[in-house]
């Protein structure tokens, strides 16, 4: 299945909605794809909406590592929304959730971050 990825900016995080598989066979440009809009818009967070990805393998996981450590390199965190049980276990058993952290609707990871960037313009560590 093509895999797209429909994107949208709120203050400076980024929302990349993913539809579709995301596998050896769509890794490639969905990577390329969202380092672009990363890089266009200057975003500093990330949340990845899996809530429509019907199939992932370990180059869908390779594509959300990748793209933390770009996030991170910024200063930034990635937010994951929207997981069904499938897409989950499999980050789940690579150990993203180690990482990054999983929100169960758009607005509780947009306060989130909301919450982290006052902690760190509190600790003066902020943009």
């Amino acid at each position: 299945m093509q895999t797209y990825l429909d994107f949208q900016m709120k203050d400076d995080v980024l929302i990349v909605n993913i539809v579709g598989d995301l596998d050896h066979h769509q890794a490639t440009q969905a990577r390329e794809e969202i380092d672009r809009t990363i890089e266009a818009f200057k975003s500093k967070h990330l949340i990845m909406d899996f809530s429509k990805v019907e199939f992932m393998d370990s180059s869908g996981i390779g594509v959300v590592m990748g793209r933390y450590n770009r996030v991170k390199e910024k200063g930034g965190e990635i937010l994951i929304i929207g997981c069904s049980k499938y897409v989950k276990l499999i980050l789940e058993m690579a150990g993203i959730f180690t990482i990054m952290g999983c929100c169960e609707s758009l607005n509780e990871a947009l306060e989130k971050f909301q919450f982290i960037d006052e902690q760190m313009e509190v600790s003066g560590n902020g943009k």
